[in-house]
């Protein structure tokens, strides 16, 4: 039977969507199919369903997500009564059930609508879908004693009705009050209860919302700056000393057209990040010239710049009244809602209350909610060096909104934070450090002296080397001022691993040579040499992706570092990349790739590969492995059942080893490309401490993905380190 949460509440304003957007990434974590179904909407776009359909890749037709319109349902209700109502969008729900594990149903609105008594209506349609109850309750400018007597009211009506309550949740209360009132909530209610602050860049409209809202013209400004939240208006009439005094931070200048001297120095007061601004708004359809306009644009890029013909007593009237709503369009507020209901919402419980049927497919989806999880639990610190790169920015943003690590931003502090403020990004929270100036230098230079003597490093050459922000990134984890670090955005894979050799290297004490290779472009896209301090069980530095499948998750080893792996090299990176997969949750079953299956062919590359599979065997009896094996047989269990009909692992492998670099780069390419799988990594493995590179054209996802593995990294750093 398909398993439905519903999502309700007792008045509007209540701000749901943050509860339905957070319950739907809890869902979408435990199972592959996810529907979605309205009972009742207005007409028009559901902006809610659209963004669900675009940030967790819905497939589902839009056409079968709603049941009636508001004005349809007013008049069965009046022609045929509430039962009849009921009837048919009992019949339209169950459609959805059809094709679908789980089904989150999203209440009524409780605005604009002729429907009486609409909190008796959701009771009536939870008990009639089968579906468990989460009652949002609003909490925005009211009494702590108010909120907490309507939330218990509401569960009483909700309970009274015969409804399987799991949880309760208050939304939007006043941030000085919160704690106090989830405190005596805690006490009063049989079910949890979840208690939200209310966040002002949650319903503060975006630049774009307010030019289509007011029909303005854009003048200047990109697609980042139309993004930016608006969370305060000034209205600039005063001289321009008085009106710098007024700026707020994300605040959105409105001004005659005609005050080019106001708008200059509001744009002058955003560059300089004191204080960052929304945007301009022009009034009375005044425009400055084109040498103001240039000059505008050099001083703030991509700041907004709008206008209207309107003077500015209609224009506040119309702003006042906008309010600020998640849509596929705004992904950054979905993002900083799932960061407020994963911060005061015990996911873990509230999953376990929903009791979704769990999925055996690991889909690619389910496979980032694990690592953020998994990284959340126990908070690391991960240095990005690239601080001043715009994705790095945007999913430093991401991982913070989210709590999914603590962040140590390197490179010129008040690049970042113009940076930062050009893209409205709010990096509250982190830590920005410009290596050139860090009074750490000087302690990491003599630190790197040291550790390079051997090969001829000076301490005034070490003191030039330890400015770079990799190397200096590097050292932050050497010295224990970060747990790990991600870099590859902007820099070389040569540029973000070497310096993890020369510091950090491999997992023991003993120096060896790593393969010797040459360094070409980002990750991936070429092996890189160097030396590392390595341990019995990883003699050498490899990596690993993760391939993201439709419905599994498969590990590729190694297609990013060592060029042509001997037999005992290879089944160190066997080894190491079984203990990678289980470290994420792939049970690991070793395919040893060759172009022959068993016992088929002979050759130098096939010998190669059947004494690494006996070297594994030997090493660590535990592990399934098979080998050689040809790529097909691995994962196809028809063709298994032919080539080797014996094998626990043929047909069922999930870690794949790959002979030689050149087969393993090109293969994982290829399915990344021509099955439409996502490749996370390269992921590094056999260093002393986590250090991961980027490709240099990872997207925002792929720097979040990146950063979170090398937390999960630390995480089993930090224990074996405490174990010792």
């Amino acid at each position: 039977m398909t398993r439905s949460v519903y999502v309700t509440g007792i008045d509007r304003g209540d701000g749901r969507q943050v509860v339905e957007l957070g319950v739907m990434e809890l869902l979408t974590r435990q199972v592959d199919r996810v529907g979605v179904f309205r009972p009742l909407v207005h007409d028009g776009t559901d902006r809610i369903f659209d963004l669900l359909r675009a940030r967790y890749r819905l497939s589902q037709d839009p056409a079968t997500v709603h049941g009636l319109t508001y004005d349809q349902a007013s008049t069965l209700l009046s022609e045929h009564g509430t039962d009849e109502l009921v009837s048919a969008l009992v019949d339209r729900f169950h459609a959805v059930t059809r094709d679908y594990d789980v089904v989150l149903v999203m209440g009524t609105d409780f605005a604009d609508t002729q429907v009486p008594d609409e909190l008796s209506l959701n009771a009536r349609l939870a008990n009639e879908f089968g579906a468990s109850v989460i009652p949002v309750v609003g909490g925005r400018k009211q009494s702590s004693e108010a909120v907490r007597a309507e939330t218990r009211n509401a569960y009483r009506a909700y309970d009274g009705l015969g409804c399987d309550v799991l949880a309760m949740v208050v939304n939007r209360v006043a941030a000085q009050d919160r704690d106090a009132i989830a405190e005596r909530l805690d006490f009063r209610l049989p079910v949890p209860c979840y208690v939200l602050p209310d966040d002002p860049a949650l319903s503060a409209p975006t630049v774009a919302q307010i030019t289509q809202a007011l029909g303005a013209k854009v003048v200047l400004g990109d697609d980042a700056g139309m993004a930016r939240d608006a969370l305060d208006f000034v209205f600039g009439g005063a001289m321009l000393p008085t009106l710098l005094h007024a700026l707020t931070p994300g605040c959105l200048v409105v001004t005659p057209g005609d005050r080019a001297d106001l708008v200059i120095g509001s744009l002058a007061a955003h560059s300089a990040g004191t204080p960052p601004i929304a945007g301009v708004l022009l009034t009375l359809d005044e425009v400055p010239g084109d040498g103001i306009l240039t000059l505008a644009a050099r001083l703030a890029p991509g700041t907004p710049v709008i206008s209207v013909p309107a003077n500015s007593f209609p224009t506040a009237e119309q702003l006042f009244s906008l309010e600020g709503r998640m849509t596929a369009g705004t992904p950054r507020k979905a993002e900083r809602a799932l960061g407020l209901f994963e911060r005061y919402v015990d996911t873990t419980d509230l999953l376990k209350r929903v009791s979704a049927p769990s999925s055996d497919r690991v889909t690619p989806m389910m496979f980032e909610h694990q690592l953020l999880e998994q990284a959340r639990a126990d908070k690391r610190r991960v240095v990005l060096p690239e601080g001043t790169e715009e994705r790095v920015l945007h999913a430093a943003e991401v991982l913070l909104r989210r709590g999914v690590c603590d962040l140590t931003l390197l490179g010129p502090v008040e690049q970042i934070r113009k940076k930062a403020a050009d893209l409205g990004i709010d990096l509250g929270g982190s830590q920005l450090i410009d290596p050139a100036t860090s009074e750490l230098r000087d302690a990491f230079a003599e630190k790197y002296a040291r550790l390079r003597a051997h090969k001829g490093v000076t301490a005034e050459l070490a003191y030039d080397v330890v400015g770079d922000a990799t190397y200096f990134g590097t050292l932050m984890v050497e010295e224990g001022f970060a747990d790990g670090m991600v870099s590859g955005a902007v820099h070389s894979t040569a540029a973000t691993i070497r310096p993890a050799f020369e510091i950090i290297g491999t997992k023991g004490a003993a120096r060896r040579r790593s393969p010797q290779a040459s360094s070409s472009g980002g990750a991936s896209d070429g092996a890189v040499a160097g030396d590392g301090r390595a341990r019995p069980d990883a003699k050498i530095v490899s990596s690993v992706f993760f391939m993201c499948l439709a419905d599994k998750v498969l590990v590729y080893g190694d297609c990013a570092v060592n060029p042509d792996p001997d037999a005992e090299q290879l089944a160190d990176i066997a080894i190491q990349s079984a203990a990678t997969a289980r470290q994420f949750g792939v049970e690991p079953r070793i395919a040893m790739l060759s172009y022959s299956t068993g016992t088929s062919g002979t050759g130098a590359d096939v010998d190669k590969v059947r004494e690494a599979t006996e070297l594994v065997r030997l090493r660590r009896g535990d592990l399934m492995i098979e080998g050689p094996i040809q790529y097909d047989a691995a994962v196809e269990p028809t063709v298994a059942a032919t080539k080797l009909p014996d094998s626990d692992v043929a047909g069922q492998a999930t870690v794949l080893i790959f002979p030689d670099l050149n087969t393993g780069n090109n293969t994982y390419k290829a399915v990344q490309r021509s099955a439409g799988a996502i490749a996370v990594g390269p992921v590094l493995q056999g260093l002393r401490k986590p250090v991961n590179d980027l490709s240099r054209g990872a997207l925002v996802q792929d720097i979040v993905n990146t950063v979170a593995i090398t937390a999960i990294q630390a995480q089993t750093s930090h224990e074996k380190a405490a174990a010792q």
